[in-house]
């Protein structure tokens, strides 16, 4: 399992990084002071995932509409 800082990850890397900790946490072979430290990391990884979909999704939001409902442009995405 990658110890990358979870910031420095991809969207891509977090997440088959927070599926391998719920396999070996779902497996049970895990030592408890090892579960407790993979269990908060995947929470880290979890909400770094919420929050790269949250800004991909105000992005894809930033699609305006004309009248007809095609679309006729973007704008910028500013946080």
């Amino acid at each position: 399992m990658s110890e990358k800082p979870v910031a420095d990850l991809s969207f891509e890397e977090a997440l088959r990084a927070l599926e391998e900790i719920v396999t070996r946490l779902e497996r049970g072979d895990v030592a408890l002071d090892q579960s407790i430290t993979l269990y908060e990391r995947g929470a880290e990884l979890k909400k770094h995932c919420e929050a790269r979909l949250n800004a991909a999704q105000m992005r894809v939001e930033a699609i305006r509409l004309a009248e007809d409902g095609t679309p006729k442009g973007t704008e910028p995405f500013s946080a």
